[in-house]
């Protein structure tokens, strides 16, 4: 019997036919699971951390402009703090 790491549902899975890096769903929570070793079968959850990271990124772009430059009024804030 395998069970969700994230909410401890069981998952109906031959446990002799699993593969190491297989992705598996849970039923309950919806959560992506790796088949990170098997005989035991262990299951790590696949975060959606990557997701958040390039959410992130794309905001962080969008604060620094398209060009890489910060916005007008970002750059008049970081003059005017050089001048004091």
């Amino acid at each position: 019997m395998i069970r969700c790491p994230e909410c401890s549902a069981e998952i109906d899975v031959d446990e002799d036919e699993v593969e190491e890096g297989e992705i598996l769903s849970c039923p309950e929570c919806e959560s992506e699971l790796e088949v990170s070793q098997t005989h035991p079968v262990h299951l790590n959850v696949i975060s959606d951390d990557l997701d958040e990271e390039e959410e992130e990124e794309e905001e962080e772009e969008t604060e620094m402009g398209e060009d890489g430059d910060y916005s007008d009024e970002e750059e008049e804030e970081y003059e005017e703090e050089d001048e004091e």
